[in-house]
């Protein structure tokens, strides 16, 4: 009876109390976030684009070439040329997995249905070429003015430009430390690859391209987060944000601008 006694007493303290509750508000967080992971998979399911994806995935070659987008030329009326071939598979602000709401994509990825190192990566617009001494997969193109914007510095971000072993597929005009080096739009820059860094997520061969914003002091801002990264749908001539993407990508025409 005393050991009843002092397990009573024990839960009748004011910092077991707050413990209960602490634990209780743990076990709340915990329902809302099964129930936000429930609702977004179902979400997954039945979106368009997720369904494209699925058919690159367990689809046969046929399928998957139906699925890629050619654009060499730039669309009518938009500057950027599409830096690769492939499926455009993830979008701008897409936020399927991966991502999420609070952490949405920051720019497209272009699927290749080749192996690493095969499909050609292109430089999207003219530009001064920046490879970090550190950067294994990845490159950055300065756009001093962009065509858009005229007055503003934007800088073109390319990365996975390499195998999962970290060996890279950057043509060896721009080695690591390469700096300032000015490339005209079309410009092969490598080849896509499907490098992770350290991260234990394995991903498919594809280019990540982004559209980031300067710093206001000749320096690229940090791609990673979202709110410093542009929306690449005007400067590509393609419908490319997650919210408003058609399920297959394509040059705008008139009657959908």
């Amino acid at each position: 009876m005393k050991t009843l006694s002092h397990l009573a007493g024990w839960l009748r303290r004011p910092s077991h109390r707050l413990l209960k509750m602490s634990a209780a508000f743990l076990v709340v967080a915990l329902a809302l976030y099964l129930v936000d992971q429930a609702y977004s998979f179902l979400r997954y399911l039945n979106d368009p684009h997720s369904k494209s994806f699925m058919q690159w995935a367990t689809g046969d070659t046929a399928v998957r070439q139906s699925l890629i987008t050619v654009q060499r030329d730039a669309c009518p009326g938009a500057p950027f040329i599409l830096p690769a071939d492939g499926f455009i598979g993830l979008l701008y602000a897409d936020p399927r997995g991966p991502y999420s709401n609070l952490n949405p994509h920051q720019g497209i990825d272009i699927f290749s249905s080749t192996d690493p190192g095969l499909t050609p990566v292109y430089a999207a617009y003219d530009g001064y070429v920046t490879r970090e001494k550190e950067w294994k997969s990845s490159l950055i193109i300065r756009v001093p003015d962009d065509p858009l914007h005229p007055g503003t510095q934007i800088w073109l971000y390319h990365t996975h430009m390499a195998d999962r072993d970290g060996n890279d597929f950057i043509v060896d005009a721009f080695p690591p430390g390469t700096r300032e080096l000015f490339v005209p739009q079309g410009t092969l820059l490598g080849y896509t690859g499907d490098y992770n860094g350290r991260s234990p997520r394995t991903v498919w061969v594809h280019l990540h391209f982004s559209i980031v914003k300067d710093d206001g002091h000749g320096r690229y801002t940090n791609e990673l987060d979202f709110n410093n990264t542009l929306d690449p749908s005007p400067y590509l001539g393609m419908a490319l944000n997650y919210h408003d993407a058609p399920a297959a990508a394509g040059c705008l025409t008139a009657s959908s601008d």
